[in-house]
């Protein structure tokens, strides 16, 4: 078994394509696909004295997987049960379970899990309809809606292989620049090298502005998940200066796992690569005409608008008011300083989903109406 590949905190981080590709092959290696009516699911608490918890516990340290049993006892302590089949359930899979039970709550986070199975069992029962499960790594990820218009496979692998050969044909001078992978996501980065023409208005802004125009090159994330954290998602991205910082651009390509979605519409996602950083650049550079007066302000009211942690928030206004001050700036300036959480984010070594959803998160800001949050005075977080 590779590494604790089975474990629901399982991370891991790729700085080769190929071996983060050959990863994913392998993960697909170990998993599948199945359809089965939603009432046929039940579900069972691991506790002492259970006796389908001391079933799988049987089962799985006979085939050398006592590991397997250990972890989900320290996570989510639950088993799915498919006519005679028992599968320990991972973290990852709650969300999709209450939305296959079609409930929610904070109160279902306070329950015993003896309660909880039965509150799923009583609700998977009334639910009908097929559900579509995911197994992975001798657990199940995904509980997903089984029903045609309900969730749409789109094979990991082979949404980063079309990326691959997508760059490798497009985009002359490509590099791999990272990519994580964990059961909830997968993500992987691209330095696009050689697009001076793509760059080149970008750049004439910039220099009539006054702002560095140095150092920069486009990059390309994509994103994609099985159990529903994640459509096949394509980011757009600048690297910016020496340290080849990533800031997200906004007007990402989204295809949803859902409404038949298959891969020859992800291809056209990709064809349609090019003329999006295009408009992405020009959204960037109409931040450059766009002037806040009270930059700190505004800066701070934006990041608790798009969901930025306060800590972070606290401490790049902080920065950005040590080097700049609080004089008026384009809009566009005080974008990049936000982005800086980016920065502190994979410094700190915080998990790749988390990042890629601040990137997200960020690019929400490109959006905004900046002068709803231009407002004199000390501000209250």
């Amino acid at each position: 078994m590779e590494e604790r590949v089975f474990a629901d905190e399982f991370r891991k981080g790729f700085w080769q394509e190929e071996d983060f590709l050959a990863f994913l092959e392998r993960r697909e290696e170990n998993s599948e696909w199945g359809k089965v009516k939603s009432n046929e699911i039940r579900f069972y608490p691991i506790e002492e004295g259970h006796q389908i918890s001391a079933m799988l516990e049987e089962k799985l340290r006979e085939t050398g997987k006592a590991n397997v049993f250990e972890d989900t006892l320290e996570h989510t302590r639950l088993i799915l049960k498919v006519k005679e089949d028992l599968y320990p359930v991972r973290s990852c899979a709650i969300k999709t379970i209450l939305e296959r039970a079609r409930i929610s709550g904070n109160a279902l986070n306070k329950v015993q899990k003896a309660e909880l199975a039965q509150i799923l069992n009583y609700c998977m029962g009334v639910a009908g309809g097929d559900a579509l499960l995911r197994f992975c790594e001798d657990k199940i990820s995904a509980v997903h809606g089984g029903d045609a218009s309900d969730y749409a496979v789109l094979e990991t692998p082979e949404l980063f292989r079309r990326t691959v050969e997508y760059l490798q044909d497009n985009f002359s001078g490509y590099t791999f620049a990272g990519a994580s992978y964990d059961h909830s996501i997968a993500t992987a980065v691209w330095s696009l090298e050689n697009q001076d023409s793509l760059l080149q208005e970008y750049r004439e802004s910039l220099q009539k502005h006054g702002l560095p125009n140095q150092e920069i090159q486009l990059g390309l994330r994509l994103t994609t998940s099985d159990t529903g954290q994640s459509g096949a998602n394509l980011y757009p991205m600048i690297f910016f200066g020496s340290e080849a910082r990533n800031i997200p651009l906004g007007s990402a390509l989204k295809l949803q796992h859902k409404n038949k979605a298959d891969l020859a519409k992800f291809d056209e996602q990709l064809n349609l690569l090019y003329a999006q950083y295009s408009k992405a650049l020009g959204n960037m550079q109409s931040l450059m005409d766009v002037y806040v007066l009270y930059p700190i302000n505004a800066m701070l009211g934006v990041m608790k608008r798009v969901g930025v942690p306060k800590r972070y928030a606290m401490e790049v206004s902080e920065d950005f008011r040590i080097q700049n001050g609080n004089a008026p700036c384009s809009v566009y300036e005080v974008y990049l300083q936000i982005a800086e959480v980016i920065y502190l984010m994979q410094c700190e070594g915080i998990d790749g989903s988390k990042i890629v959803q601040m990137e997200e998160n960020i690019a929400r800001a490109v959006h905004l109406r900046w002068k709803d949050y231009d407002i004199a005075g000390e501000y209250h977080w």
